[in-house]
């Protein structure tokens, strides 16, 4: 499959101008559409009788390069097996055509094609996954920013720092004008500004991993590689109700955890830029509905009667999830009926929805992958996430002289911190826990709070809420979470472990993720306890300890970190380890940048 491979030129050659009309025509035509139907499908309640939840439809290519994918899996076989591979492909000819050429493909009893015969057919009538998009020379990249990482001063650690930098160059990417021109040959979104992807197979903008690269960005002072990231996000709110997981078509069933709030507040804290506050505020205010419609929302009622709001993952889709079809039928198989197979559908992609995909976090049963029961858990982070929000939309809104706006979300805000100290914390642990609610529970039920519901287990996410001022501002609560974190046995030797379970998932044991690391350091490093502001360097050092020596040894920076060694990269999940990487980068250079590195200080394993 050398020929699929991406391509970095623009041989289009259409007109920039004619091409950004076509594209805001596009956008206004798919935004009336999309729009009238999520909006009716978010309002829908559920029940858990069967499975009535709502679903958003996928486009029929995306559905066309499902059955491509698993042919080339009866064809290629299981080895290096890669299904996204055939839903990021882009059509040559119309789909009608293309249907036809593969319905003709001559079959054996499994379905699989002789693979000389596979070959030609994609060669013929596909471009290549990646082909879409062209490379984008951002405009604000200089070799070494002025002012850049102040705090470092080892030569060593700031000419490696220098080389991370470098890597924005390579990550920035942009919409091939076939894209803009005919929207319905790809799965790729049209956006309307230059981004940055993660890397490797991810090589469409994916929502939470762009919080971490625009803090690594605005370290390398890319402030305006920044704000497009940011005005791309926006636009799938304009077209969409929310921002989608990815720009793929693939993804639009469904969100990811909600983090454009915090990139607009911290750039506008960077550079004051009001224009893009007054621009943003519109569309938080669309994404802030969403994560409370009715099938987000739980109603959690106290002991005394004092009812509760929170928010859950919840999925518009039903199906196997295009991007890992084969995968999902598999597991599928196991399941008895129709109706058990489509719940541990929605699961799956609600799962894909909280970027925790998978965990045992997710699962009843932790040695049965089929127990996936997300959309009965009320998740920390998430409601960390939107409480953030709320914040983020009143001081913006303050900001910007909407008095009555900041108001209300100071009221939300405090409402939800009181919901998540009421259901959420756990006085005994010192821990924020997930809280499990009955299966089928609809918006429209108030459920009794009762302790056994907490989640026992022990996940960086439970620490996730010192990450934000209402919490690490308060010097008991710091001292109570310093002291659980501390005997929680999370903290490894290479950094912050995401669970205790040693599953062969890729969010638990072993695996350290470079946003975990940042919430929770950064958390302790802005407390006023000295304590926990050395507990916070000492996590950030074994981090780009980690990431430094592993770089050197293989020439990238990592999706994910093996934390029992040093220098140790992560593994486990449905696909091989990736390198990029996007917020790896982002947060090397973010602790870089807020702790520094001392000029005695070697850096390195030993």
């Amino acid at each position: 499959m050398a020929s699929f491979h991406s391509r970095s030129s623009n041989s289009n050659g259409n007109h920039p101008a004619s091409s950004f009309s076509l594209l805001l025509l596009f956008l206004l035509l798919a935004s009336v559409s999309a729009s009238r139907t999520v909006a009716k499908a978010i309002s829908q309640p559920t029940t858990g009788n069967f499975d009535r939840g709502p679903v958003v439809p996928t486009t029929p290519l995306v559905t066309f390069l499902e059955r491509v994918q698993e042919t080339a899996l009866a064809t290629f076989e299981q080895k290096d097996f890669d299904p996204k591979l055939y839903v990021d492909l882009s059509l040559k000819s119309n789909l009608s055509t293309t249907v036809t050429a593969f319905h003709k493909l001559p079959r054996n009893a499994t379905g699989s094609v002789l693979v000389p015969d596979f070959k030609e057919f994609l060669h013929e009538y596909f471009d290549g996954a990646g082909d879409d998009l062209v490379y984008a020379e951002p405009l604000d990249f200089v070799p070494e920013p002025d002012g850049f990482l102040p705090k470092v001063k080892n030569p060593q650690v700031r000419a490696w720092a220098l080389e991370v930098h470098a890597l924005w160059k390579n990550l920035s990417r942009r919409v091939s004008g076939s894209v803009l021109n005919r929207p319905e040959f790809h799965t790729l979104l049209p956006l309307p500004r230059p981004f940055v992807i993660p890397g490797s197979r991810f090589t469409e903008v994916y929502y939470w991993d762009s919080y971490w690269v625009i803090r690594g960005l605005l370290a390398s002072k890319m402030y305006m590689t920044a704000k497009a990231i940011v005005t791309n996000l926006i636009s799938l709110i304009d077209t969409y109700g929310y921002v989608l997981n990815c720009a793929r078509a693939y993804c639009t069933n469904r969100s990811q955890p909600p983090l454009l709030s915090a990139m607009v507040y911290d750039i506008y804290n960077r550079t004051g830029d009001l224009d893009l506050v007054k621009k943003a505020l519109p569309a938080l205010l669309k994404e802030h509905q969403f994560w409370n419609s009715g099938i987000h929302k739980v109603n959690i009622q106290e002991d005394h009667g004092r009812n509760h709001t929170l928010s859950r993952y919840y999925a518009m889709w039903n199906k196997p999830r295009p991007e890992s079809s084969t995968i999902d039928k598999a597991h599928a198989s196991k399941l008895l009926n129709a109706y058990e197979k489509e719940q541990f559908y929605r699961e799956l992609a609600s799962t894909a929805e909280s970027g925790w995909d998978f965990s045992t976090r997710w699962m009843r049963n932790t040695s049965d992958f089929t127990t996936l029961a997300i959309t009965s858990i009320l998740p920390v982070d998430l409601n960390i996430f939107i409480l953030k929000m709320e914040l983020d939309i009143a001081s913006m809104a303050q900001i910007v002289g909407d008095n009555r706006t900041a108001e209300s979300f100071l009221k939300a805000a405090q409402a939800r911190k009181q919901a998540i100290n009421s259901v959420l914390w756990n006085e005994e642990k010192g821990q924020w826990l997930d809280y499990r609610i009955s299966n089928g529970t609809s918006s429209q039920e108030c459920q009794r709070w009762k302790g056994s519901n907490q989640s026992n287990n022990a996940f960086a996410s439970n620490f996730v809420p010192i990450w934000i001022d209402l919490f690490n501002s308060d010097t008991c609560i710091v001292e109570k979470v310093k002291k659980s974190f501390q005997s929680s046995g999370l903290l490894s030797a290479a950094g912050i472990a995401t669970s205790l379970t040693r599953s062969g998932e890729q969010w638990d044991f072993p695996n350290g993720w470079a946003p975990l690391q940042h919430m929770i350091v950064e958390g302790l490093a802005k407390s006023g306890s000295q304590e926990a502001k050395s507990m916070a360097q000492d996590i950030a050092m074994r981090w780009i300890n980690s990431n430094y020596v592993a770089y050197k040894e293989t020439g990238a920076m990592h999706e994910k970190y093996d934390v029992e060694k040093c220098g140790d990269i992560g593994g486990g999940g449905e696909y091989i380890p990736q390198t990029g990487f996007g917020w790896s980068n982002g947060v090397v250079l973010a602790f870089l940048e807020e702790l520094g590195w001392p000029e005695d200080l070697k850096i390195g394993c030993n």
